[in-house]
């Protein structure tokens, strides 16, 4: 017994906690996520990236090549019509890139951080003794592992208010808050409810707390200052308290915020992977929907009355299925064991929340449709600069997922091989870069987007992507 207690005493003690990050609020953490009046075309693109360690990484880099390389008479391409890019775990490490620098970003991203070691200053060895008993203990690498590679390579510094001043895309960071079981937005009506300071947080350390994997990383660490701040609950929360035909993750986020503005129940706000709750980051988008109380939400109105055709791509990295340990009758078991459930957990997040949000695109449509075609001539006039061509019922929305399914069986094969990892050889980085570029060029909705761009038949863009290996889902409109 004595022996026991003496092992479980040093498995506590060598646990890497992590200390909070956010400084006290002063003043209001208002518009500090991208500038959201950059968008003056007719074209609105948003993109979400998946979770999956550097995989993830170089395929949303790959789906932003593709992007680029489209022809629309501007020197790069569609990337020049993003407005939205939402990120989770490795997918956030490539969102956050793109809006913090834009297409310009993507220079030497591949040389940068795709093919370097991003697990430099992480214990990962599973032959490790002490490295199993910090993952049992709640994490074998603390926050300044990952983090600290970050800021080193890519970010150098950069916070939430350098965000706000350099880009121009709407950057959506997620985590998962692992006590109330939400997503976590890196947002300002989220920070507000904390009392803290979003825009002195370092990008890096967002951008970590979405990639923290269980029992591989420690939770990252928030602190609660409940009554330090002149925080008003937004009139969405009570909307959302009341209203029975609130979604259910409406209202538990809506929980989520009360917890850390009202005392006493949460005091240190602990966050993990937001792959675990959202792999795809489209939780935002609900949040804009709700907060902003208004059908053109997560645009702007000028975005909103100006727009024609809008494309929602999801770059979904992760691999379709692991059957390693299926193969014997013992396993998984000790750390391969919670892995396999929080990739479990994960994956199943992933189906529903795509399924969700295809349908709260549906819904969206049709509210911005009839809000634009309840504008007075005068408003339109103002918003859109000019009555020449408007038809409030000219919008087409395209929803698509580029996903590992896209690929011709071969790649499929490889692509499945390919570990989520934070460092991998040059040839799977490589795969994973051209998978991303061959899957978004098989996804319908992506070909019925550029054939409507162009005037061209749709349903013949359509079929030119299932021939390139896509799958025939029903277009969203």
């Amino acid at each position: 017994m004595k022996r026991l207690l003496a092992c479980l005493a040093l498995v506590a003690a060598c646990a890497p906690w992590n200390t909070p990050i956010n400084a006290p609020l002063n003043g209001a953490n208002a518009g500090l996520v991208g500038n959201e009046n950059a968008g003056a075309g007719e074209t609105w693109v948003g993109l979400a990236f998946s979770g999956g360690g550097m995989r993830a990484s170089a395929f949303a880099y790959g789906m932003l090549q593709e992007l680029q390389a489209q022809t629309t008479g501007v020197p790069d391409g569609l990337l020049d019509s993003v407005r939205l890019v939402s990120g989770v775990s490795g997918g956030s490490v490539t969102a956050a890139q793109f809006g913090l620098y834009g297409p310009a970003g993507l220079s030497g991203y591949r040389e940068r951080y795709l093919l370097t070691n991003a697990e430099k200053y992480m214990a990962t060895t599973a032959l490790n003794p002490l490295t199993i008993a910090k993952g049992i203990a709640g994490g074998a690498n603390g926050r300044k592992t990952f983090g600290r590679y970050l800021d080193e390579t890519l970010f150098h510094g950069a916070t939430f208010a350098d965000l706000r001043r350099k880009s121009r895309v709407k950057t959506w960071i997620n985590a998962t808050d692992i006590a109330n079981n939400t997503p976590f937005l890196f947002s300002p009506e989220t920070f507000d409810a904390l009392c803290s300071d979003l825009s002195k947080l370092p990008v890096s350390e967002a951008v970590a707390a979405s990639a923290a994997f269980p029992i591989v990383f420690t939770p990252v660490v928030l602190e609660a200052r409940p009554g330090t701040c002149h925080y008003k609950e937004p009139d969405w929360l009570a909307a959302a308290r009341f209203n029975p035909e609130a979604t259910a993750t409406m209202r538990a986020y809506g929980q989520a915020l009360e917890s850390y503005a009202k005392g006493g129940e949460v005091k240190y706000v602990k966050l993990l992977d937001g792959g675990i709750t959202d792999n795809f980051g489209t939780t935002g988008l609900a949040l804009e929907w709700a907060r902003a109380q208004q059908p053109y939400a997560p645009m702007t109105p000028e975005e909103a009355v100006r727009m024609k055709r809008m494309l929602f791509l999801v770059a979904n990295a992760g691999v379709e299925s692991e059957y390693g340990w299926t193969q014997k009758v013992q396993g998984p078991g000790g750390m391969g064991l919670g892995m396999s459930i929080a990739t479990a957990s994960m994956y199943a997040a992933t189906r529903s929340g795509y399924d969700a949000m295809r349908g709260e695109l549906r819904r969206w449509e049709g509210d911005l449709v009839e809000w634009r075609c309840s504008l007075a001539p005068s408003e339109v006039k103002k918003l859109r600069g000019s009555l020449d061509g408007w038809d409030c019922r000219d919008i087409k929305v395209f929803v698509g997922q580029a996903g590992v399914e896209n690929l011709p069986a071969p790649m499929q094969k490889e692509m499945n091989k390919v570990p989520t990892r934070l460092h991998l050889p040059a040839d799977q980085v490589d795969l994973a870069i051209q998978a991303g570029r061959l899957a978004t060029r098989a996804t319908p909705e992506f070909n019925g987007f550029l054939a409507a761009l162009a005037g061209n038949d749709v349903e013949t863009r359509i079929q030119k992507g299932i021939a390139a290996g896509g799958r025939r889902i029903a277009p969203i409109n």
